[in-house]
């Protein structure tokens, strides 16, 4: 598949949305999935190949917060683990299936999280992570297993599944939930990927070039997440979701 010099262009400026959205908040992947299948690309394809930038952005974000100090690294590991079977089911099935046959059922879940987040219910929940009780503990790693299978399977929206599980039910504040979801999503996406390029015929330059956009806005939105804080991060959440359900039920 050869690509026009406007096509690379359009490639690096979807990865650079992309990954500033990923990193921000989620849904990311309803940017960069579509303009692949736009380009041509058949849409499993495009799937499998999204993890390649997903991959690249998360990188640039996990580097950038290491550099800056790793709030509660024995939990970033633990999670990410539980999450890295899930998430090898989940691209087992998912290079079976279409991605554009799951729209309405992302929208319907976006608009679950969405509604979480506008009503502030939990907020005062929130507690540092060495508070947490156990049984808070063991039911956000068993739904992290869960969050993986999601994340192998279609990716689009994990963000928006992540951070209600590290905010509301492991209690951490959505800066450290930010980048506990980063860390997350790196180690499972590694396993993912794996799946997809053992399955299909990725199109790996394809990827490589939108990986060019993803880095740097991975990069990007790991700085305003340090900068911004746990303000700036709601109200990103809360407009990319809505753009999300938006694009799902009106634009698929």
């Amino acid at each position: 598949m050869e690509l026009a010099a406007w096509e690379v262009v359009v490639l690096i400026l979807a990865g650079l949305a992309g990954g500033f959205i990923n990193v921000m908040a989620g849904g990311g992947s309803v940017i960069t999935v579509p303009v692949m299948i736009f380009l041509g690309v058949p849409g499993p394809i495009a799937n499998g190949t999204n993890r390649l930038p997903i991959l690249a952005h998360n990188i640039s974000a996990a580097v950038t917060y290491l550099r800056h100090g790793l709030p509660q690294w024995g939990m970033i590991l633990s999670l990410s683990l539980c999450a890295i079977p899930g998430a090898i089911a989940g691209a087992l099935i998912g290079v079976r299936i279409p991605a554009d046959a799951f729209n309405l059922i992302l929208a319907g879940v976006m608009g679950v999280v969405l509604l979480l987040m506008l009503s502030g219910a939990g907020d005062s929940q929130a507690s540092e992570a060495s508070a947490i009780s156990g049984r808070r503990r063991l039911i956000g790693h068993v739904l992290m297993v869960a969050a993986g299978f999601w994340g192998g399977f279609i990716q689009i929206g994990m963000g928006f599944i992540l951070l209600p599980i590290l905010h509301r039910v492991l209690g951490l504040d959505l800066v450290a939930a930010n980048i506990h979801k980063v860390f997350i999503i790196l180690v499972y996406t590694v396993s993912a990927l794996l799946v997809f390029g053992s399955q299909l015929q990725l199109l790996w330059w394809i990827g490589a070039i939108m990986a060019i956009g993803n880095t740097v806005g991975g990069w990007l939105g790991a700085r305003l997440t340090l900068r911004g804080g746990e303000a700036i991060i709601r109200r990103v959440v809360i407009f990319a979701i809505a753009g999300m359900i938006v694009k799902l039920i009106w634009f698929p």
